[in-house]
């Protein structure tokens, strides 16, 4: 048994009885944030900031101290002046001459008589006070400008004193200006000897700023680098996944082959004495919206273990090593969690042959090469690496060096008709209340024929959109405008409504595809109307716009359920293409046709591309002259471009006979079109039904049929 359960890191594994949303959680949260990223940064960097962060309190610290200190003379000046007559105040007495006193304040005070005392002061950096003291003696006033420790001894004795009542303080400010020119001169002869608090004021000061703008600086360094490394480069806990692996509806295949990760995740000692020993290397691989994303992170919340989810082209940066940089900076970030699960997601680019153009793209394809190698630590290989992609091996050469990286492969498909039945269930499950009973899903889910779980769910929650703002319940209605909304796209009537001549236009070309489909449909169906309806892959014929595709008209249509074509198949598709344009020609002319077959023709050509000179079909010899080309360069030779043409023409000449036979259908059906806009399958195999009723009952009375006017219409036309 593994000990990933007895060996979590507290830090990243919460107790179950904590709340969620408690601040030392979030704290811890916070912190590991901080580490992860830390751990990423280079050397320098990693310096500069440990610096930053050791100058900060330091310079707090001492611009801490020195304000201390500052506090503490101020407190002694204001004692001092609290001593002081309110009479005397504001007063400097300029008639006596001022020369400099020698020794100290208090040894002056102590020897000879004092008549007053005046200390002139003037605030400094807040708090700290510059002064002068004149002291009366004699007919003169002795300048003194006392210490630190001097006006600490000076402010005690003041209390006690006999010289204490004589003291008075001045304001620098309400000074006069003769008072004032004769403080300068003190001020130039006493320039060395200020106090050590004075000198330090400003070192306080800056030390104060310094120290602010550190944090500030730091704190936002940090806010700009962690936004950015977050988006992209940041754990997802196991508590923070919502839901479970049976969320995934369908698709036991794909969830066993996981389940077999697990269970070889969490037993791998006993895996490796049969010799199974190697990295947990996976592969996701599929189409997009089939939910690889989901299916790691159900993984990672039943193994217990935090993930990171990182896009594989964000790894490009246009810089040489920029990719390999940051993979570097992934791994440096997954070893510190030891046991966790990085998910790569679009990683089509980094399985694709190395020795392109560009250099960085080598270097990120060799740097992740290097990461999967089965050579490393013991702590490396409790790091599960997942590397999804919508790599289609089939279209693309796959890099065979990186493909002996995987040793577990998992291919992921779209559901089948019973799966899609299911998942539409379980999302429309999570809103029972607002689904009408008894929905039928049978004509959605053939609709749906090739659509992915992510299609499925979308298409519901716009069903509910739909609902919501139509006041009612999801039915069998809004699940279909949902469904034509996701497939097709948002069309509008307003691009061709007033335009009657391009309407027609539209009207003919639309139905010209209907009916070369139809044509076959019937044969097969043999006359059976509803096994013909059920048949048909069309669902609707509008005249509505659709941007998506720049068309002004489109037919709504589910996707073939025939995994596999075969020759008639291809041809048949390419009759349906060309057979908007061939109607155009019949109605119109030749001159008459449009632009509108752009579309078509594009496909066409590919289609016969695939057949002649993929498949092989039309030649003696069955070659795929395409594999030739590694750079995927399609340079059409002579031969393949004749057969092409020639096929076209042939098939081009059969679709315009056979819809010349339903010319007078097609004006009907285009008429009826026109008038409504848009028509359903079942609309449509009305009016084809009716329409060839009235004309059987007409050639019935005129004998066309070799029949009295009593004649009945034939089985498949009965309306």
């Amino acid at each position: 048994m593994s000990d990933l359960s007895a060996s979590k890191d507290p830090a990243e594994a919460p107790s179950e009885g904590a709340s969620a949303t408690s601040p030392w959680l979030s704290l811890r949260k916070l912190g590991a944030r901080l580490s992860d990223w830390f751990s990423i940064q280079t050397t320098t960097l990693k310096v500069m900031l440990v610096a930053v962060a050791i100058l900060i309190p330091l310079t707090a610290g001492y611009s801490l101290v020195v304000m201390q200190r500052q506090a503490a003379v101020a407190a002694q000046v204001k004692a001092m002046a609290g001593q002081s007559g309110a009479q005397t105040m504001w007063t400097l007495n300029e008639q006596l001459p001022v020369v400099f006193g020698t020794g100290s304040v208090l040894g002056f005070l102590e020897q000879n008589p004092v008549e007053r005392i005046t200390v002139i002061y003037k605030p400094l950096m807040w708090n700290v006070s510059e002064r002068i003291v004149l002291i009366e003696s004699g007919g003169k006033q002795y300048a003194y400008y006392p210490s630190d420790m001097e006006t600490k001894i000076f402010a005690d004795k003041a209390v006690h004193a006999t010289w204490g009542g004589k003291m008075e303080f001045i304001p620098r400010s309400e000074l006069t200006l003769a008072s004032l020119n004769m403080l300068e001169k003190l001020d130039e002869r006493f320039a060395g000897a200020r106090p050590q608090s004075e000198k330090d004021g400003w070192k306080a000061g800056v030390s104060g700023v310094l120290s602010a703008a550190l944090t500030i600086g730091l704190l936002g360094f940090l806010v700009f680098h962690l936004k950015g490394q977050f988006k992209t480069l940041r754990f997802i806990e196991p508590g923070q996944v919502h839901g479970s692996i049976e969320d995934l509806v369908g698709m036991d295949d794909i969830k066993s082959e996981v389940r077999q990760i697990k269970d070889q995740y969490e037993r791998r000692a006993e895996y490796a004495e049969y010799g199974i020993n190697k990295p947990f290397n996976v592969m996701f691989s599929g189409p997009a919206g089939t939910g690889k994303t989901k299916l790691a992170s159900y993984l990672a919340k039943e193994l217990g273990l935090p993930i990171l989810f990182h896009s594989a082209a964000n790894l490009e940066t246009g810089y040489v090593a920029g990719g390999s940089n940051t993979l570097s900076r992934i791994l440096a970030i997954a070893k510190r969690r030891k046991r966790c699960i990085v998910f790569l997601d679009e990683a089509q680019d980094l399985f694709m042959k190395r020795g392109g153009h560009r250099k960085f793209d080598d270097d990120t394809q060799n740097m992740l090469l290097a990461i999967l190698d089965g050579v490393r630590t013991k702590t490396d290989t409790e790091i599960i690496w997942i590397v999804a992609s919508n790599f289609n091996s089939e279209s693309m050469a796959m890099d065979e060096a990186m493909l002996r990286r995987f040793q577990m492969k998992v291919d992921f498909r779209m559901p089948n008709k019973e799966e899609r039945l299911l998942i539409i269930e379980h999302y429309l499950a999570q809103r029972a209340d607002k689904v009408a009973a008894d929905l039928d899903l049978r004509h959605m889910v053939e609709i749906t024929e090739g659509r992915s779980p992510a299609d499925l769910e979308t298409i519901v929650d716009q069903a509910g959109i739909t609902a919501v703002q139509a006041g009612g319940l999801i039915d069998a209605e809004t699940l279909m405008q949902a469904a034509e909304r996701v497939l097709v796209g948002n069309v509008n009537g307003n691009t061709t409504k007033e335009r009657e001549r391009d309407r027609r236009i539209i009207a003919i070309h639309e139905w010209g595809h209907f009916l070369v489909d139809f044509e076959l449909e019937r044969k097969r169906a043999g006359g059976d109307w509803e096994k013909l309806q059920a048949e048909m892959k069309t669902i609707k014929i509008s005249l509505k716009a659709n941007p998506r595709n720049n068309a002004l008209g489109f037919v709504f249509h589910k996707q073939g359920n025939n995994l596999l074509k075969t020759k008639a198949d291809i041809e048949h598709d390419v009759r349906v293409l060309l057979g908007g344009m061939a109607n155009e020609e019949l109605f119109f002319g030749e001159e008459g046709t449009t632009n509108g077959a752009h579309n078509d023709i594009t496909r066409v050509t590919k289609l016969l591309h695939h057949a002649v000179a993929e498949m092989g079909m039309y030649r003696k010899t069955r070659l795929n002259f395409g594999a030739l080309s590694d750079s995927g360069n399609r340079t059409v030779d002579e031969e393949t471009r004749t057969i092409m043409e020639m096929q076209s023409e042939r098939l081009y000449c059969e679709t315009k006979a056979a819809l010349a036979r339903q010319k007078p259908l097609t004006e009907h059906l285009a008429g009826k079109l026109m008038e409504q806009g848009e028509m359903s399958l079942k609309e449509a195999l009305y009016e084809i039904r009716s329409f060839e009723a009235a004309c059987f009952s007409f050639d019935s009375r005129v004998g066309l049929n070799g029949t009295a006017g009593n004649a009945q219409p034939a089985p498949d036309a009965a309306a």
